[in-house]
């Protein structure tokens, strides 16, 4: 019988809603599962290192706040991968408006939300 067979099955913690905290307990089965290892850099996270519980798939792309979709990750590069994972959110936000016709309206003079149009001669008039 080897040990795995000894260890009871823990069931797997899934948050109630996305701003629910991670237990420590989960947190340390999240650690352990992963050796230590930074999930992002692939560094071996030593005692004293700062270092968080991060979504592989981000809540805001679609990720679950599940045990499954979290790894622990340095602080540095966890800061890097939220900037990438923000910047994907506003692009892909940006292309779904643009495909139903949203947008911002314009606040430069002459624009096409402008009162006023200016010819290709320069000259300005009112629409």
């Amino acid at each position: 019988m080897s040990e795995d067979d000894n260890m009871r099955a823990v069931p797997e913690w899934i948050g109630k809603n996305p701003d629910q905290q991670v237990p420590l307990r989960v947190r340390l089965r999240i650690f352990e599962r992963n050796k230590g290892i930074c999930y992002l850099s692939g560094v071996k996270i030593q005692p004293g290192d700062k270092w968080e519980v991060e979504h592989r798939v981000s809540l805001c792309n679609g990720g679950e706040h599940r045990e499954s979709n979290m790894a622990p990750a340095l602080v540095g590069p966890h800061k890097a991968k939220t900037r990438q994972d923000r910047a994907i959110k506003a692009k892909n936000d940006r292309v779904r408006k643009k495909h139903i016709g949203l947008r911002k309206p314009s606040s430069f003079a002459c624009s096409r939300d402008s009162a006023w149009k200016r010819k290709i001669n320069g000259q300005v008039e009112k629409r």
